[in-house]
């Protein structure tokens, strides 16, 4: 029996005909302006909008690879009026991005003065390489290579 699901598996709201999308992920970040840059320079995403509430004296920003509504968008914001440091909280986990190889882009990352967490490694036999390495607030974001069928036959390193 395996846990894991595939890609046509949809989840629905009580029955409901229409699936659920994810459509994106939060973080609070204490510099908006250089996390705006670390993910468009270092991912390579692009800002989508950003704009200000003055009811919650805030900046949001959203990024993405895509058009809104059609991809998943991480929303940036920053508080106007916090004093204290943004750390990671202990029910966050990480965003992961997937890459083609994570040897040369956790290379690549580290080499750009990019805070490494975890060298690449593989998970299991035939499964995903991952790494980790984190944002400016230090948030984790985890790197995927998801593996060819050709590398699921070979005998990979386990960590």
């Amino acid at each position: 029996m395996t846990t894991e699901s595939k890609a046509s598996d949809t989840a629905t709201n009580d029955g409901a005909s229409a699936p659920f999308k994810y459509l994106h992920t939060m973080l609070r970040v204490s510099d908006l302006d250089l996390s705006i840059k670390f993910y468009e320079t270092r991912f390579g995403m692009k800002l989508r909008r950003r704009f200000d509430v003055e009811g919650t004296r805030r900046t949001l920003a959203f990024l993405g690879f895509g058009e809104e509504g059609e991809n998943p968008i991480l929303e940036l914001g920053q508080e106007w009026d916090r004093s204290e440091p943004i750390v990671p909280g202990n029910g966050f986990g990480h965003i992961a991005f997937a890459v083609d190889d994570i040897e040369t882009a956790f290379q690549k990352l580290k080499d750009d003065g990019v805070k490494t967490l975890q060298a690449p490694g593989a998970t299991r036999k035939g499964g995903a390489i991952i790494a980790f390495v984190a944002d400016p607030d230090g948030f984790p974001i985890e790197l995927v290579q998801r593996p060819k069928a050709s590398d699921r036959q070979r005998n990979i390193q386990f960590r």
